[in-house]
């Protein structure tokens, strides 16, 4: 399969490789029964995890927050389930196939070989992806009219991130690092490294960027999205070079990441959902570059409910507030009121368009 080859051609990239075992796929939604116990609507919308689970503290989670959301606002039942290993992943999405569901949502870039093949496979049943578009065999991309990609471009987010670490750094190093170099995880790190170096330029200041190279597109990666020791490891190993600011793209990965900083007095910039609130970090997370994933997949399956499914890709960008920065929380008076307001302004140039964030990872 064309994932298959795909993943094949990153692990050269990868500094770590994962080796997950296989499990019987579960049916929940989120741990708990399914459903809800008097469904004001016929619709039923479901969701299949990565091997994150929907307990990540991270993109997986705000997905099944968003559906989860649904049942409670628009009255529909709902069906959940978790995968443990990529095996899992074809047999979950048949096993809601064969519960009715009216639309099946997919987390995650490795679900889109078996979205895609189901989706070609039931014409009957829409589809959505998150984090990834559909392609062919020779990865260009492809329009299936039953399936719809959610995507967002967190280069915008990340820049004003970027922005932040380069203002809020003592030793004038940061850096960052993925769980897979994939276009969802290097969009981030494009749109952090820039900021960094615009906080350089309109400063005069010489911060250094480790763990990506923007213009040469390498980096450092774990390899996975779940193991929380390589995060751990790779951030380490920033902190021994200087680095006092780290942003980790990698899911559940990043937990080890802030471990790792939190016991070396480091601080974190967390990824997808706003960590402050989703994980135990929240004393060194400075902000979260986030994706409004709960409220997209809330509005596809809104929109799907009410017979107006579409497959135009979603794109959640600073504009439509799909993408933005966490508040600062507990860093909220250490962030200097001119460091502060020069983020809201970026932020207002980039939503005008009178900045543009380039990179060759954005959705499209």
């Amino acid at each position: 399969m064309k994932r298959a080859i795909h993943l094949a051609a990153l692990a050269g990239v990868a500094a770590l490789v994962l080796s997950a075992c296989g499990q019987a796929p579960t049916n929940n939604a989120g741990g708990g029964s399914t459903g809800t116990a008097s469904p004001k609507s016929d619709f039923v919308a479901c969701m299949v995890s990565d091997e994150g689970g929907f307990d990540d503290q991270s993109f997986n989670q705000s997905g099944h927050d968003g559906l989860v959301d649904a049942q409670d606002k628009l009255g529909i039942t709902i069906h959940a389930v978790e995968s443990s290993a990529d095996t899992d992943y074809a047999p979950n999405i048949d096993n809601l196939v064969q519960q009715g569901c009216n639309l099946i949502i997919g987390v995650g870039f490795k679900l889109e070989d078996p979205i895609q093949a189901a989706a070609e496979a039931n014409p009957d049943i829409n589809f959505a992806l998150i984090d990834s578009s559909f392609s062919d065999a020779n990865f260009n991309p492809v329009t299936i009219k039953n399936a719809k990609p959610i995507l967002f471009n967190t280069s915008e987010a990340a820049f004003l991130a970027g922005y932040l670490a380069g203002g809020m750094t003592e030793s004038g190093t940061v850096a960052t690092f993925g769980g897979m170099q994939i276009p969802s995880v290097s969009v981030f790190m494009d749109g952090f490294y820039d900021g960094v170096q615009q906080y350089n330029k309109d400063n005069g200041k010489s911060v250094k960027v480790l763990g990506w190279d923007k213009a040469k597109q390498t980096g450092s990666f774990t390899g996975d999205f779940t193991n929380q020791a390589n995060g751990q490891n790779l951030a380490q190993g920033f902190i021994d070079q200087g680095a006092d600011i780290i942003m980790p793209v990698a899911g559940p990965v990043g937990l080890g990441a802030a471990a790792a900083a939190s016991d070396a007095g480091k601080k974190i910039i967390w990824v997808d959902a706003d960590g402050f609130l989703t994980t135990e970090h929240g004393d060194i997370i400075i902000t979260s570059v986030m994706k409004q994933i709960g409220p997209a997949v809330f509005d596809v399956i809104k929109a799907a409910s009410e017979g107006n499914f579409s497959s135009e890709p979603y794109i959640g960008t600073l504009e439509n507030n799909g993408v933005g920065l966490a508040p600062f929380h507990n860093f909220e008076s250490k962030v200097p009121a001119e460091l502060s307001q020069k983020i809201d302004d970026y932020k207002q140039k980039i939503i005008s368009g009178e900045l543009k964030i380039e990179s060759p990872n954005s959705p499209k």
